[in-house]
């Protein structure tokens, strides 16, 4: 199943995308909703970010093939950072180059998207938790990571969090080829499979630190490739069985 949050006119619903149709949905999708008659074709609607979270929770350095690119050791336990809500934008809205950076850098990524409220969960059910998943970028003022001190400037700037196009709730996140393309040219070609926390060890690992709330997000790290973009670049970021995201970078 494939959920999306859209906007017509000057309404925002969620719906669901069938048959490249979406059925009105009536309720929240977190709790109690029903899925209406009402349908609309995916060209009157404006796709919008999946969900608003409560905040964002990144996760930094967890691929194989990131670590052996970037001749580092493996981290021991997985490095947690945070993005604020008004980093997210749409699947298909623009990246605006920040005043304050002269290199801002990409990385597509695995979401997850919490269903339930989690804390001080484990492993084994840390699945339960999850409502679905996404794709995201995870965008990077790379030169004023630490500048100021930790890394909340070079990651939170607005707009930099693409996520969409929908959340999809059926599907095994362990084992996802994971791609991103730059003006047409593919440079992050990988697989979930690498990743060094998997989805249930993140989830337990970070409801440890913090609640986790319904449609909070856990972006889970990129694979080896990312790299600098630039004004007037058109990124598409995508991951199988879930979708692909198409933003534009625009000046500031």
């Amino acid at each position: 199943m494939e959920l999306v949050r859209f906007q017509i006119e000057d309404s925002t619903y969620f719906g669901l995308l069938k048959n490249n149709h979406l059925y009105k949905i009536d309720g929240n999708i977190f709790s109690d909703y029903i899925i209406t008659e009402k349908t609309y074709s995916l060209n009157e609607v404006k796709l919008l970010p999946p969900c608003g979270p409560s905040k964002v929770i990144g996760i930094g350095l967890n691929y194989k093939d990131a670590v052996e690119k970037a001749n580092t050791s493996v981290p021991v336990e997985p490095i947690v950072f945070l993005k604020p809500s008004t980093s997210v934008i749409g699947p298909y809205d623009h990246i605006v180059y920040p005043d304050m950076s002269s290199m801002v850098t990409y990385e597509v990524e695995l979401a997850v998207i919490i269903g339930k409220k989690a804390k001080n969960i484990s492993t084994d059910e840390a699945l339960d938790y999850v409502f679905g998943y996404t794709v995201a970028n995870d965008v990077t003022a790379k030169d004023l990571l630490g500048k100021y001190g930790p890394w909340d400037i070079g990651k939170g700037f607005d707009t930099f969090l693409p996520l969409g196009p929908g959340i999809v709730t059926d599907i095994d996140p362990g084992n996802l080829k994971i791609t991103m393309s730059q003006n047409g040219v593919l440079t992050q070609d990988s697989n979930t499979d690498q990743m060094i926390f998997d989805v249930p060890h993140l989830i337990s690992y970070v409801s440890r630190i913090m609640t986790l709330l319904p449609g909070d997000v856990i972006i889970t790290g990129t694979p080896a490739g990312a790299s600098e973009l630039k004004i007037g670049d058109v990124l598409e970021g995508n991951i199988e069985g879930i979708g692909t995201i198409r933003n534009n970078v625009i000046g500031g």
